[in-house]
Formats: C-alpha cells, sequence, structure tokens
C-alpha cells in the first residue's frame, strides 16, 4: 500500500488531493482547499506581492503536515498560471522549497490542459465535447472528439486577472461588462478550431464555474448541492443564475446560497468566459466535473508505474 498527493496551486486557491492506492487502484483519503488570491495585484508588472507568497506557503504548510499521518507518500507538487507569469517567479520558488520543503513544478498551460483532459476522460462518459477550465488568472480549453483529445489552448485570463483589468465598480456598470464580454469574444474568434465545437455540450471545471451548479442545486435542495460531478445544467438555468448575480451588488451577492462569500468579489469576471462560450458554441448544456487536474496527474501517475512484460501488465512498485 501506498500513498499519492497531489498540489493544486492555481491563482486563487490552493488545493491538495491524496488517494491511497492498493493493488493500483486509488480511494480518495483526503482533500483540503485554501482561498490564496496568489495572482492578487499581480498587474501588467506581474510582481507577485508578498501578502499573496505568505497566505500561499501557509496553505502548502498545511497541507504538508496533514500528510504526515501516512507513511510511503509520493507527493506532486504543480504550480499554473501565477506562478508561470509571475517576473519574481524564481524567488517565490525558493521560498517554497526553504519553508515549505517542495518542490513546486511550474507547468506550462498545454500541460493544464493535458491533465484536465485525464482527469475528466477517465470520470465522466464523455464521446464527443469541449472542457473548459477556468482558474484564476488562466482558461484552458481542450476540444474531445471521439473521446480523444483534438485541440487544446491555455488563454491568460480568468476569474482574478480578469476582474481587475476590466471591473472596477460596484455595482458593475454596463460598459464594463460590454467592454469585458467584448475582450473574451475577440479571443475566442481568434482560436480557429473552435468551429468545431459548435452545438457541442461544454464540460465546465473551476471553482467560478463550479459555482453555477452549487447554485442550482441549492435552489433545487439537493442534500449535498456540492457534489456537482456529473451534474447538467441547461442553458436558461445558467442565464438565470447569471442575471441573478448581475443583478446584485457585492454584498447581495455574498449573501446568495452556494456562492462562497470568498468568491463573490471575483464571480462575474470568473463566469463570463462560460457564459460567453455557450453562447459562441450555441451549445445547449453544462456538464460540471470536478476532476480534473489533481486527478489528472492521479492517472498519469497510475500509468507510470505499471509497466508492461510479455503483452501483460503488471503493477510496478512505486518509487
Amino acid at each position: 500500500m501506498s500513498h499519492f498527493a497531489v498540489f493544486d496551486l492555481g491563482s486563487n486557491s490552493a488545493r491538495m488531493s491524496a488517494w491511497r492506492i492498493e493493488e493500483g487502484e486509488p480511494t480518495p483519503i483526503l482533500k483540503m482547499k485554501e482561498m490564496v488570491r496568489l495572482s492578487e495585484g499581480m498587474g501588467d508588472e506581474r510582481i507577485l506581492k508578498e501578502d499573496a507568497i505568505d497566505r500561499t506557503i501557509a496553505a502548502l504548510k498545511k497541507f504538508k503536515e496533514a500528510l504526515t499521518e501516512f507513511e510511503d507518500v509520493t507527493v506532486a507538487a504543480y504550480a499554473t498560471a501565477a506562478t508561470r507569469q509571475a517576473r519574481n517567479q524564481k524567488i517565490f520558488l525558493k521560498r517554497v522549497r526553504e519553508e515549505v520543503g517542495i518542490e513546486l513544478q511550474v507547468i506550462p498551460g498545454t500541460k493544464e490542459a493535458e491533465l484536465d483532459y485525464m482527469g475528466v476522460i477517465n470520470t465522466l462518459p464523455v464521446q464527443n465535447a469541449l472542457i473548459m477550465d477556468t482558474g484564476g488568472a488562466s482558461t484552458e480549453l481542450i476540444l474531445v472528439q471521439n473521446r480523444k483529445m483534438q485541440n487544446l489552448i491555455s488563454i491568460p485570463f480568468g476569474s482574478v486577472n480578469l476582474t481587475e483589468r476590466y471591473l472596477h465598480h460596484d455595482p458593475i456598470t454596463a460598459s464594463e461588462l460590454f467592454n469585458l464580454m467584448a475582450a473574451v469574444n475577440r479571443t475566442f474568434n481568434g482560436i480557429w478550431w473552435l468551429r468545431k465545437a459548435q452545438n457541442l455540450p461544454l464540460i465546465a471545471l473551476g471553482g467560478s464555474n463550479r459555482t453555477l451548479a452549487k447554485i442550482e442545486r441549492r435552489k433545487e435542495k439537493f442534500r449535498d448541492f456540492e457534489a456537482v460531478h456529473g451534474f447538467r445544467m441547461y442553458t436558461p438555468e445558467m442565464n438565470k443564475i447569471f442575471n441573478e448575480i448581475l443583478d446584485a451588488n457585492l454584498e447581495q451577492r455574498k449573501a446568495i446560497p452556494g456562492l462562497s462569500k470568498e468568491r463573490a468579489d471575483i464571480i462575474v469576471g470568473g463566469l463570463i468566459p462560460v457564459v460567453t462560450m455557450m453562447r459562441y458554441l450555441d451549445s445547449d448544456r453544462l456538464i460540471f466535473s470536478q476532476n480534473g487536474l489533481r486527478e489528472g496527474a492521479l492517472y498519469e501517475h497510475l500509468q507510470g508505474v505499471q509497466k508492461v512484460i510479455g503483452g501483460v501488465t503488471e503493477v510496478a512498485p512505486e518509487k
């Protein structure tokens, strides 16, 4: 028996998932999340701020401490958009190495998209779809045809940097909203292969996107409203919830059931990509996934510990 854990350091949140692995079969044992806002205030200078770094290091220490009760733990630690874009990346990584004792691997957006695909394709019955993972400072798009990954891209915008760039008033003004939606739509127009995703379902990952499902499930009085994996939402329901969020000011958004208070200030910027994409594709439904980068890293790990001998697949000892 062994254990495998993934640290996923995004621009808005830091997350950790861990599994027990017995005879090649994973069992979830631990999930943790901290809203660290690593990309907060980076701006055009692309500098990670001291307060954001301190919050992030504190969260990573908490994750590492939680793993001490388990034996034989392999840890994969990934940093995504905020760290990718940071000009002081080396200084930040050195602090993490010295203060936390882990080696953060800064992965390109294309690798993030590949791991998202692995997490989705191994846990949802997907045939043809567009996967969209909206994070704090990047959005990954993956076109799936016949369960195969055909095209992918990582776009350097997400809930935090879109909010900081375009939305400066509370309530949000009509001109701010128009400028933001127009900019996102222009970006999508420049991705030639998106036309192949016309009318396909959109599989939504990321905290902002999953908020739509949580709000809807609270309205429908689901017992576990946060269990959104595989949950479907049709375009009219999505538009109704988005209109409700748009009509509210910040304090009113904090009171919406299913919408985290910590996400209320960036939720409009976080939802613009998915709302715009649904109209762009003329898609009629959203399918939500709770599995993405971390679960993709798990399946990649499981593949890596297998070896084929004489046509027979065996589970090799993990290192």
